[in-house]
């Protein structure tokens, strides 16, 4: 891989929100569409979660958003992302900028298991051609940890293997790299469901801070969590032999107090899915 040239980091630099919107996005796995026509606004420095049953398309979505789809042998996309209006497929910024403006968390804690706690913080800044100035790595390190709430427990562990900790923890550690690269958006596909209560706790403490900063588009099946932590909802449905599409989207109360759509109350009520 041909890495941009390296441009240095600051430990003070701040992520700035965007605007993520979605027109038309239809996509597919060889000639199977899983995806029909999905248009959803998320906007800056707010959580938005994408809820409905398996199967639907969501995580798949979310995998649009920062041209991870592509990746996928066969994949196809058709319609329209911006990110505060420039395309984020058809634009001059490079993917390897994109994927750094738009970070991932996935559902399962995937830490380095040959790095340190400090090495998995930075390790993503040289594939996106950032260079840590001398004697900032400490600092930028312990701020990206703070930030994702998992200073206070592994200050002292900085030097043990990332794979040693608890799985809550490497779940924010995993929070913390994706951080350190400075991302405008932050995309996260169930990154509870592994995790057991106190852990699910302190990773939504964690969303309710991040989102001052930067947006965060979030993957749930927790309809309790999809509450706790969003401002805006999208319910995602697929019906038999059909791609996924949104039903209903908009502010999460609403959502959850006076859908649109009966299928909408059925889900959030526990009907089915």
């Amino acid at each position: 891989m041909t890495l941009v040239e390296e441009m240095p980091v600051s430990a003070a630099a701040i992520s700035e929100a965007c605007t993520l919107r979605a027109d038309s996005v239809s996509a597919w796995f060889g000639n199977h569409k899983v995806l029909d026509r999905v248009s959803l606004e998320m906007r800056a420095n707010e959580v938005t979660a994408l809820i409905g049953p398996s199967g639907c398309g969501k995580s798949t979505f979310l995998r649009t958003l920062n041209r991870m789809h592509e990746l996928v042998p066969g994949a196809s996309l058709a319609g329209e992302i911006t990110m505060d209006d420039v395309d984020i497929y058809r634009g001059t910024v490079s993917v390897t900028e994109m994927r750094r403006r738009i970070g991932m968390v996935f559902q399962k804690p995937n830490p380095f298991p040959a790095m340190t706690v400090a090495e998995n913080v930075v390790a993503g800044l040289k594939l996106c051609g950032q260079k840590v100035e001398r004697g900032v790595k400490g600092d930028l390190v312990a701020q990206c940890l703070r930030r994702a709430g998992l200073w206070n427990e592994v200050k002292n562990r900085l030097d043990d293997n990332g794979g040693a900790l608890s799985g809550g923890q490497q779940q924010r550690l995993c929070i913390a790299r994706a951080l350190a690269v400075k991302p405008d958006v932050l995309l996260m596909d169930e990154p509870c469901s592994a995790l057991d209560p106190t852990s699910t706790r302190r990773i939504e403490e964690t969303i309710a801070e991040l989102q001052q900063e930067i947006t965060i588009v979030i993957v749930t099946h927790n309809m309790q969590q999809a509450q706790r932590v969003s401002q805006r909802c999208a319910f995602f449905l697929a019906s038999e032999n059909a791609p996924g599409r949104i039903i209903e989207a908009g502010a999460t109360e609403e959502m959850f107090t006076n859908p649109q759509d009966q299928r909408t109350l059925d889900y959030v009520r526990g009907r089915f899915g």
